[in-house]
C-alpha cells in the first residue's frame, strides 16, 4: 500500500515525446525497463569503481555497484510505501554518466572541459537518457518520465548555478524544476548509493590486502558490528567473521536511513509528492551520529584505499590515457567511429566538438579506453 507523497504512476507529467503508454506495464516500470536495456547500462559492466578493470573480477564495477544500490533502494522504498519502480529506475541510472577509470576519468574530464562548459557525470546521464542513446523511430534518448528524469538530475538535492551545461541544455526543453528537492523515491536512491558504496568499498578494500581486518575493526559502527559477531560467533573463521560483520554493518545503515526517514516525514506530514519537493530539505537521511561516523569511514578510505601507493600509480597511467585521447580527438576528429563523425560535420564551433569528444570518450569502457589508447598513440 503506497502513501500519500508516493509518485503515481498514473499522474506522471509524462514525457517530452508524447507516447501510447503500455496496456501491461506503468510508465516508470517502463523507464526502468529501458534504462535496463540501454547501451549505457551495458557498458558499466566494464567500468570501475576504484580498481582498474583488469585488476581483478571480484572488485565491484559501475554494474555490479548500480545493482547493488537498486537492491537496497527497493528495500527501503518497499517499506516506506512509496513507488518502487521509480526508486528501482533511478537507482540503476544513478551512475550511467560516469566515465571510465572511476573518479579519476571524471576528473580528467572534469579539467579538460573546462574551457567547453565542464563535465558533471549526474548531467552527463541525463545527456545519455536524452540524447545520445539513439535506438528509437521518433526520438533521441530514451524517452523517459519526468519524474525518473527529475530524480536523475537532482536524487543529491537541488541543482545550484552554474547548472552544468548538458542539464542546462536539456532543462531548458523541458523543466525539470532544478531548484527544489527531489522525490522521495530519488532521495531513497541517493542514500541507497552512500548506503552500497560504504559497504562494498570496505569489502574490495579487505580484498585487495589494503588494510587489514583488525584496522577495520577499530571504526565507528563496525566496531560494535565485530563485537557482536565475536559474541554470537566466538571463533568464527577469518572470512566469515569479516563478512558477517559487514553485513550487519550494512543492515546498521538501512535501517538507521529508514528511521529518520520515517521520523522526518511524521514531522513534516507531506500530503504529496509535490510536498516532499518543496518540504525545503531533504526526508531521506542518516542520523547526525552516524553520517559523523560515516565521514570518519570515508577518511580512513580516501588514506588507505582511493590515495593508497598502488591505486594513485594506476590513477597516473589511467589519467594520461584520458589526457592525451582528448586532445587527439579534438585535433584529428576522423579518428572517431563513423557515426560519431556524423554529428562532427554538423559542429558550429570547437565547444560543439568538444562536447562530442568528450561524449565519447565518457561513453568508453576501461578496457575499450586504454585499447584505443594503445591503437592510436601506441
Amino acid at each position: 500500500m503506497t502513501v500519500p507523497y508516493a509518485s503515481d504512476p498514473n499522474a506522471t507529467r509524462g514525457r517530452l515525446f508524447p507516447e501510447e503508454e503500455s496496456a501491461f506495464r506503468s510508465p516508470f516500470q517502463r523507464d526502468r525497463d529501458r534504462i535496463i536495456h540501454a547501451s549505457a547500462f551495458r557498458r558499466l559492466k566494464h567500468k570501475t569503481q576504484v580498481f582498474i578493470e583488469h585488476e581483478g573480477d571480484y572488485f565491484r564495477t559501475r554494474l555490479t555497484h548500480s545493482i547493488e544500490v537498486g537492491q537496497v533502494a527497493r528495500t527501503i522504498s518497499k517499506h516506506l510505501g512509496l513507488n518502487m519502480e521509480l526508486t528501482e529506475g533511478v537507482a540503476l541510472a544513478h551512475d550511467l554518466g560516469h566515465p571510465p577509470f572511476g573518479h579519476t576519468g571524471e576528473e580528467a574530464l572534469q579539467r579538460l572541459m573546462a574551457p567547453f562548459g565542464g563535465f558533471d557525470h549526474n548531467a552527463q546521464a541525463i545527456r545519455i537518457v536524452t540524447r545520445l542513446e539513439r535506438h528509437y523511430a521518433e526520438w533521441d534518448g530514451l524517452n523517459l518520465t519526468w519524474e525518473t528524469l527529475e530524480g536523475i538530475a537532482k536524487h543529491n538535492g537541488p541543482v545550484g548555478a552554474p547548472v552544468p551545461y548538458a542539464l542546462a541544455e536539456y532543462d531548458a526543453r523541458h523543466d525539470l524544476e532544478l531548484t527544489t528537492h527531489a522525490s522521495a523515491e530519488a532521495q531513497v536512491a541517493a542514500l541507497s548509493d552512500d548506503i552500497a558504496y560504504n559497504n562494498h568499498d570496505l569489502h574490495d578494500g579487505l580484498r585487495a590486502e589494503l588494510f587489514s581486518t583488525d584496522e577495520l575493526a577499530e571504526l565507528p559502527v563496525l566496531h560494535d558490528c565485530f563485537a557482536e559477531v565475536d559474541r554470537v560467533y566466538p571463533g568464527l573463521n577469518y572470512y566469515r567473521r569479516r563478512h558477517e560483520a559487514l553485513r550487519r554493518f550494512f543492515g546498521v545503515l538501512v535501517e538507521d536511513v529508514i528511521r529518520v526517514t520515517e521520523a522526518n516525514l511524521a514531522e513534516v506530514q507531506p500530503r504529496s509528492a509535490g510536498d516532499v519537493r518543496h518540504a525545503g530539505r531533504m526526508m531521506v537521511q542518516f542520523t547526525p551520529a552516524l553520517w559523523s561516523d560515516l565521514k570518519v569511514i570515508r577518511r580512513f578510505l580516501f588514506e588507505r584505499m582511493y590515495r593508497a601507493p598502488a591505486v594513485v600509480e594506476v590513477r597516473k597511467q589511467v589519467t594520461q590515457v584520458v589526457d592525451e585521447l582528448f586532445p587527439l580527438f579534438l585535433a584529428a576528429p576522423e579518428h572517431l567511429p563513423k557515426q560519431w563523425r556524423k554529428d562532427v560535420d554538423e559542429v558550429a564551433n570547437e565547444t560543439e566538438l568538444a562536447r562530442i569528444v568528450c561524449d565519447y570518450i565518457a561513453g568508453m569502457t576501461d578496457r575499450f579506453a586504454l585499447q584505443e589508447h594503445e591503437r592510436l598513440l601506441g
